[in-house]
């Protein structure tokens, strides 16, 4: 459908705010002489006009007169009133006083003496007619800047003079040019402004929104600025988020056609040119043709454009984009065979757009037009032979963000307009209303009348879409419309170009065909060369170790014309992308994963889900697995000495959660074996690479397990076309291997003593679904190598007795590929045009793990109730009390304990002089053993008895006496004791006890029924002592969690009453009456304690190889008190939650790399959440997120109903080494129940180092290295040890607090943004000291020469070439010879001298392939020092 949008309709909002903004220019002079003295940079200013004293105005005046400032820039050396009036709000008199108020804004670059504000008084009074007649009450002039123009004259508080008359009286020729209007200007007495003037820095961030010398107030409407509550939004500006759009498909249609509007257009300007000429002999006639035809897109928010306009060259299309656009070769009179003409826009321009509803897409149509020069022209005739000159012809806006505008997918048809009337950019228009009407009824396509052609109007057409989603709203149909352009256009290369337009023999003569490039990038070249390269797929690639890159230049161009649609304002260049989309349509498949956003970052990205999951098929030929296991792992065998049942993780596994409930042995060992590690070629690397490594993981909730380091033994045998498995060993302390069984095994213990209750299903489910993060590092470097995971599915018995699989899965690690890149396939360079940094995944190298489960029997005393579920009602009631004097618990063992403090209490305490020193030593009811309430008094009189027994007479005498004054003096401590027993012990009555079992992020429901005791109406206070436990009082909410639960209690609509101060939500309870009060525990934070980075040196033994079970990364355990208060402020009832903590799940890590001390800002694309019970499209945006950590900002916002969702993460910085750890859950419903993804991330904090070099020869940088507070012995590695090195090589010594200087020597072979990194590792104890982020800023060489060879394809022994190197120097020389793809191309002699002028012939040979294709390969002749002498390139053709 096609939506047709006029200009009433569109543009109502923008047109308000463009009318009242209009302003008066500067005049020239000033702004050229500003520009010359301050390089026109424009600086913000605050006025505050605060009130007027006028005492010579009339008290008696009427009620209804009211008064107004009016303020205006002038510019006094050339008389001139320029940008706008600025009117205040009307105000009224009091006691010879005005106040105003008002503050204004505006930033100027005119900071000249010359500039000055002149403020006028004025009285307003009615008329009849409702208007109001103004009158002039004085005026005042304020001086902004001095001579010097840094130093402005008005900084602080003014108190200005009114003067006699009117502003126009500064207009009169007496005043130009005079520095002092004091003497010539009559001041009235008791007259003044008070006012203020400042700089305002912060004016600078919304510039871009306002133009410059326009005084505006805070409360004004300026489209793009976020409106302040406080009603100044000019004091502390705040921008709207700006949003990236794509426009595309656009096309421009003339009427009453393109070839008639252009004919009469030349056929006027001739004209005019003709009549303006001054008639003489020898005259020739001009003729003005056509040369190019422009179009102008800009954003304008009514005032301004945000941005510079972007200018496109626009090209001749068919209607319609059907059909052939070729024509026939003959001029014919009727044309009406051949298709009508638009203009049109292949390729798509970026936009940046924010949500308002007043900004508007300004299109301006404009014609470059190119005149001969004669001799009566002003122009020398020595630059070029013809004149251009500019003429707009029409121009539009368009609002896409009014109320009423739906426009997402559809066409939008724009009207365009002409003739006199104001536009944005302020230019006169080409009309043909009058022509119209008197046009010839001779149409050149037969297809309307000449009524017709006079109603017609001129339309743009276009698609707009966001740049979130796509390319295009539509990519499918979309790119099937581009490539039938690029087909149409190759089709007939010798038809004449849609852009040669075929015109009646009575037209005037035909324009000729315009540039390809428009008048402003005429003076400009390329940014990349464009040239022709091979676009097949390479299938010949997988025979080399090493994968072949396409041609250098090539990959520049596909990501030249990506950065130019974004970045250059003319965007003629795209036709050459539409070619390259359309040969590689499964770009535009993005897939359901984690995706990056196209922004540049400075650490490595992330392993993204979906894209990069690790293959767990094993892939290692049957020698290879041979290998592996005879080097003689230990055996999983269960309880009676069988080995465990093996499992295919290849084939699918069906579990059934009862028959794991139903298992006989209700204890689990988990046993995790790290058999081998298989080492895959990479560049940068040598092959032994890695030589020790050690793992991390974390299993269910046990503490996260650093392993000891591992050794990689490599065995004697060794097949050349695949790695073998290298076996691990551990290391022990002293360096030395271990001699026992090979490999590394972790074991851990889950059985009833471990498990809580209720805990058996949640461990099931954990194996079923979880898949287990590993990261390998490398234990020399502590390099990561990457990453891998392990599902655990394979560890459910199913009622076997012992289990185990056999992993092998990728170790994966990503990387990102700057614009200059050689990329690793096709493919990739395909992906590299959607974003400027390109990010591919690399499989360093292969783990083998094992994993088994051995079922062990449990003691029957010993089980427990771990694998029932516990009665987690979500009920709370309180006991009944039936006797005596009991609170309500969930605890039996609390029961009969408050039943004993009843029963002890009940009594009255007696002050016995024997009995009271037992009281004050601390016997309380609570001690007293439940069903012997007398036992307190009985201990009391067996005391006093042995005392009667065993002393004398004197001595009870002294001592009944001592205890007789002890007595008197504590009666006040008794008392008290008394009232704080008391009321203990009726707290303890009243009190409820819960338990709950909660995890990090997941909302614990429960209700608390509350009754009300009383024959008289309460208004109940519920107050939590925690605010993690808090009173649902959202009657939406409240329902949710009861649906969640099947909770079958009756549901009340606004139950609570919420006001502002108050200690909690209250509720009204009549006599007798029971509620129950919803209640929510949820917790979003936990621990985020780390180990060291290292490997652990673990003992050996069987013991040793046991995880210890405490808890780790999990909320804390709490008790929380939920108190319900009446109204005279005692508790009615409590509830008493005690949370106990238990794990959550991990579904996906990150490790994120950032320079230190700065904020990390990360944005992480989610994947689209389909819900097929929600039929609503926009059900994603209840869409949310939580951070563990309170420091870090996490949050999440939908830019547009329908487009993928971002997580953006902003973490503050740490010191280099540091690793911040913490969990961001993310939530798909709207009341946030429980987290659907829980994810890890860390964040490695590193010291950055830029560097800028040259592929293939190497530069040097210093690196500084500060000693600590001991004496360390240290190591420098990198992560690419073939292309980057650091000086010393070897261990050295750091001493305490020294500084050591490092030399980085970096020699890359790919150019392109990189990132590679360096540690400084304490050799002794195995600790970062030091960590570097190196980005690399790779450029290409300069060639020399160029050469193209063919090699057959198939067996032989490849092929030899030779090139000749003469020695430029005079002197004898020795040259290094190097190459970026070594695995093709190997030299006779890597090294060589030759004498001064002589020429050395260089040996090449090329090694096979089995499949034809072609490869760029670059060959550098360096000196001893590794710089670039000279470079050649060789493209290799294997045919």
């Amino acid at each position: 459908m096609v939506k047709t949008q006029g200009v009433s309709s569109m543009t109502g909002g923008w047109r308000q705010v463009f009318e009242r903004s209009r302003l008066v220019p500067p005049p020239s002079q000033t702004v050229r002489l500003a520009g010359e003295s301050h390089l026109g940079r424009s600086r913000g200013f605050q006025l505050s006009l605060n009130r007027v004293t006028a005492a010579h105005l009339p008290q008696e005046v009427s009620t209804d007169v009211t008064y107004q400032l009016r303020v205006t820039l002038f510019d006094r050396n050339h008389l001139h009133f320029f940008g706008k009036t600025w009117r205040s709000s009307p105000q009224r008199m009091k006691n010879s006083k005005i106040a105003f108020n008002e503050v204004l804004y505006l930033h100027t670059s005119l900071l000249l003496p010359s500039t000055l504000v002149v403020l006028e008084l004025v009285s307003l009074s009615p008329r009849p007619d409702g208007s109001h007649q103004a009158l002039g009450r004085g005026f005042t002039v304020l001086e902004l800047f001095t001579n010097k123009p840094e130093i402005p004259a008005t900084d602080g508080d003014r108190r200005l003079n009114l003067h006699h008359g009117s502003p126009r009286g500064l207009l009169h020729p007496l005043l130009k040019d005079t520095v002092d209007y004091g003497g010539l200007l009559k001041v009235i007495d008791g007259a003044h402004l008070d006012c203020v003037v400042k700089n305002h820095p912060t004016l600078v961030s919304v510039m871009h929104l306002l133009p410059e010398n326009v005084l505006v107030s805070g409360n004004e409407e300026i489209p793009g600025l976020t409106a302040s509550p406080t009603g100044d939004a000019l004091l502390r500006p705040q921008l709207l988020k700006m949003l990236p759009f794509t426009l595309n498909r656009l096309t421009i249609s003339l009427q009453p056609s393109l070839e008639k509007f252009e004919s009469q257009l030349l056929q006027q300007i001739n004209a005019d040119c003709h009549n303006t000429k001054q008639p003489g002999p020898d005259v020739t006639p001009t003729t003005v043709v056509i040369q190019e035809r422009r179009l102008h897109v800009g954003v304008h928010n009514g005032w301004c454009f945000l941005e510079k306009p972007q200018v496109v060259v626009l090209e001749h299309l068919a209607r319609g984009r059907t059909g052939s656009t070729s024509r026939q070769s003959t001029l014919v009179k009727d044309s009406s065979s051949s298709l009508p003409q638009t203009l049109g826009l292949r390729s798509s321009l970026e936009l940046r757009l924010t949500k308002h509803q007043a900004l508007a897409v300004v299109f301006q149509l404009e014609y470059v037009f190119s005149a001969p020069i004669g001799r009566d022209t002003m122009l020398s005739a020595t630059s070029t032979s013809r004149a251009a000159f500019l003429q707009c012809l029409r121009w539009g806006i368009w609002c896409p963000f009014l109320e009423s505008a739906d426009w997402k997918g559809e066409e939008i048809q724009l009207v365009l307009q002409g003739g006199a009337k104001p536009n944005p950019h302020g230019v006169m228009v080409y009309s043909t209303e009058v022509s119209a009407r008197t046009q010839s009824p001779a149409p050149l396509s037969a297809h309307g009348t000449v009524h017709e052609v006079s109603e017609a109007k001129d339309t743009i057409t276009f698609w707009l879409s966001s740049s979130l989603e796509g390319k295009a709203s539509s990519p499918k149909a979309s790119l099937r419309t581009k490539q039938e352009d690029v087909s149409r256009q190759r089709r007939s290369p010798s038809s004449p170009s849609p852009g040669q337009k075929t015109i009646p023999a009575a037209s005037p003569p035909e324009s000729p065909q315009g540039p390809g490039l428009s008048l402003s990038q005429l003076a400009a070249t390329s940014r990349y060369p464009t040239i022709s390269h091979s676009s097949s797929a390479l299938p010949w690639q997988q025979s080399f170790p090493s994968l072949l890159h396409p041609s250098p230049l090539a990959s520049a161009h596909q990501l030249s014309h990506v950065a130019c649609s974004a970045v250059s304002n003319i965007a003629h260049l795209e036709m050459d992308l539409q070619r390259e989309e359309a040969a590689s349509p499964s770009m535009q498949d993005e897939g359901d994963q984690l995706q990056e956003l196209p922004f540049t970052p400075v650490h490595a990205p992330v392993i993204t889900l979906g894209m990069n999951v690790p293959s767990s098929c094993s892939v290692s030929s049957r020698s290879s697995q041979a290998h592996l296991f005879s080097a003689g792992f230990p055996d999983i065998v269960d309880g009676s000495g069988q080995v465990a049942e093996v499992l295919d993780p290849t084939e699918p596994l069906p579990f059934d959660p009862q028959r794991e409930e139903a298992d006989l042995l209700q204890g689990n060992l988990l046993v995790f074996q790290f058999l081998a590690f298989t080492r895959v070629p990479a560049a940068g690397v040598g092959p032994d690479w890695p030589e020790n490594i050690y793992v991390t993981f974390q299993f269910y909730r046990f503490p996260p397990v650093t392993s000891q380091e591992l050794k990689l033994l490599t065995g004697n045998k060794h097949k050349a076309g695949e790695p073998l498995p290298c076996v691990l060993a551990s290391v022990m302390k002293d360096g030395s291997v271990s001699t026992g069984s090979p490999g590394l095994q972790v074991q851990f213990r889950v059985d009833d003593s471990f498990l809580k209750p209720g805990e058996k299903r949640w461990f099931l489910r954990y194996l079923a679904l979880h898949t287990m993060h590993i990261d390998v590092w490398d234990s020399d470097s502590l390099l990561l190598i990457g990453s891998t995971a392990v599902e655990l599915k394979h560890m459910l018995r199913q009622g076997k007795s012992a289990v185990q699989a056999l992993h092998e899965v990728e170790v994966l690690t990503t990387d990102y590929v700057g614009e200059d890149a050689l990329l690793t396939s096709t493919d990739l360079g395909r992906r590299s045009a959607s974003s400027p940094m390109t990010v591919h995944t690399v499989v360093r190298g292969r783990l083998h793990v094992r994993t088994g489960n051995i079922g062990c029997p449990v003691e029957p005393g010993r089980r427990k109730a771990a694998d029932v579920t516990p009665s987690h009602s979500h009920i709370i009631t309180p006991r009944e009390v039936t006797s005596g004097f009991r609170g309500g618990s969930l605890s039996s063992r609390s029961i009969l304990q408050l039943n004993a403090r009843n029963a002890a209490q009940a009594h009255r305490l007696e002050t016995d002089g024997d009995r009271l020193p037992s009281f004050r030593r601390g016997i309380r009811a609570d001690a007293i053993a439940p069903g012997e309430p007398d036992s307190g008094r009985r201990k009391l009189s067996c005391m006093a008895a042995v005392h009667q027994r065993e002393g004398k007479e004197d001595a009870r005498t002294a001592k009944v006496t001592e205890t007789s004054r002890e007595l008197h003096q504590s009666r006040p401590r008794e008392e008290q004791s008394k009232a704080e027993g008391i009321a203990n012990m009726l707290s303890r009555a009243i009190t409820t006890q819960h338990r709950l079992y909660a995890s990090l992020g997941s909302a614990e429901y429960m209700e608390f029924v509350l009754r009300n005791p009383f024959n008289v109406p309460q208004t109940v206070t519920v107050h939590s002592d925690d605010p993690e436990l808090s009173v649902i009082a959202n009657t939406e909410e409240w329902r949710y969690f009861k649906a969640l639960t099947r909770s079958p209690t009756p549901l009340e609509e606004n139950m609570f009453h919420l006001e502002e101060g108050a200690p909690g939500p209250r509720v009204y309870l009549r006599p007798k009456e029971t509620v129950h009060i919803p209640l929510k525990y949820q917790s979003f934070l936990c621990d985020h304690t780390m180990a060291l980075q290292g490997p652990s040196f673990l003992p050996t033994g069987k013991g040793s190889q046991v995880a210890k079970k405490n808890l780790s990364n999990i909320i804390a355990a709490k008790t929380v008190k939920v108190t319900f208060r009446a109204e005279d402020g005692k508790p009615m009832a409590i509830c008493q939650v005690t949370v106990e903590p238990t794990p959550h799940v991990v579904d996906q890590t990150f490790r994120l790399y950032h320079p230190e001390l700065c904020f990390l800002k990360k944005a992480i694309r989610l994947p689209p959440w389909h819900d097929p019970t929600v039929g609503d499209r926009d059900a994603r945006t209840t869409i949310s997120v939580r951070c563990s950590d309170p420091n870090i900002i996490c949050q999440t916002r939908m830019l547009v109903p329908g487009e993928p969702q971002d997580v953006y993460l902003k973490v503050p910085g740490s010191p280099s080494p540091h690793i911040k750890m913490f969990f961001v859950m993310v939530f798909t419903d709207k009341w946030m129940a429980a987290p659907s993804q829980i994810w890890q991330i860390y964040v490695h904090f590193l010291e950055r180092v830029d560097v800028s070099c040259v592929t293939g020869q190497r530069s040097c940088q210093s690196l500084v290295l500060r000693g600590k507070q001991a004496v360390r012995k240290v190591k420098c590695f990198s992560s690419h040890p073939k292309e980057s090195e650091v000086d010393p090589a070897g261990v050295f010594v750091l001493p305490p607090a020294a500084v050591q200087e490092l030399q980085l020597k970096v020699q890359p072979w790919q150019a392109g943004s990189r990132f590679l990194y360096v540690n400084a590792v304490d050799v002794e104890h195995q600790r970062l000291v030091t960590a570097w982020l190196l980005c690399l800023n790779v450029h290409r060489p300069v060639l020399s020469k160029a050469f193209e060879v063919c090699v057959p394809v198939g067996g032989g022994r490849g092929s030899s070439r030779k090139i000749t190197y003469t020695n430029p120097y005079s002197s004898s020389r020795t040259f290094l010879l190097r190459s970026d793809h070594p695995d093709l191309l190997q030299f006779k002699e890597d090294k060589f001298q030759i004498g001064g002028g002589e020429s050395y012939t260089i040996g090449l040979r090329f090694a096979l392939s089995q499949s034809p294709g072609s490869a760029e390969i670059l060959v550098y002749v360096n000196n001893l020092e590794e710089k670039t002498e000279e470079t050649f390139c060789v493209k290799v053709n294997y045919s």
